[in-house]
């Protein structure tokens, strides 16, 4: 289940991040990776659309997901055209020559901003996001002598640093860009987990 961000934190941590994300991100708080976490994330509306206009079921399994990612492919080269008749409905497409897949990814998520009570114990947990797109900590008091600490460690796993004070939130450091590199059925489970969540 997705949380509604509180509407002040979720206004403040967006406008320090906007440059780091999309107008279009929405925010909502997650218990997902062991921790809670604020997701700013962009629903795929193409998607969202065709799957319920075919009344795709939930793409909740990883071999599936595996299986997905292996297609298109012509029909007469399947190994197990079983795996590929078991895949939820409205995953994919048949003809008489072609398999193709219909379904992707039907959000992105922009950036996983993680707050903890120590700036270690945040960056830990906000590495966990790092297979899956943008991260950062929040922190809510930081050691004046230890910010260059904080901000080296941050800065080598590519971690940004959100600092709340009094008047706003200030990017101390700015989060290092997702490259994935490659699409895995992991990263697309992880999207699709959260998908169900949301609806």
């Amino acid at each position: 289940m997705a949380g509604v961000a509180n509407p002040t934190a979720w206004r403040s941590v967006r406008e320090a991040a906007l440059s780091q994300v999309s107008s279009e991100s929405e925010g909502a708080v997650f218990s997902v990776l062991g921790t809670r976490a604020l997701l700013l994330y962009r629903v795929e509306e193409t998607e969202r659309r065709r799957r319920r206009a075919v009344g795709a079921e939930g793409l909740d399994s990883i071999p599936a997901l595996e299986c997905l990612l292996g297609l298109p492919v012509p029909v007469g080269s399947l190994p197990d055209q079983a795996e590929v008749r078991d895949l939820p409905r409205g995953a994919v497409e048949w003809d008489t020559a072609l398999v193709t897949r219909r379904a992707v990814r039907p959000l992105a998520v922009d950036l996983a901003v993680v707050r903890a009570a120590g700036w270690r114990t945040a960056l830990e947990r906000a590495g966990r996001f790092a297979p899956f797109c943008r991260r950062a900590v929040l922190l809510d008091e930081v050691p004046h002598a230890r910010l260059g600490e904080i901000l080296v460690e941050a800065g080598f796993y590519g971690i940004g640093v959100l600092v709340n004070e009094p008047d706003k939130i200030r990017i101390a450091l700015e989060p290092e860009a997702y490259r994935p590199p490659r699409h895995t059925a992991a990263a697309w489970h992880f999207v699709e987990e959260l998908y169900g969540r949301l609806a």
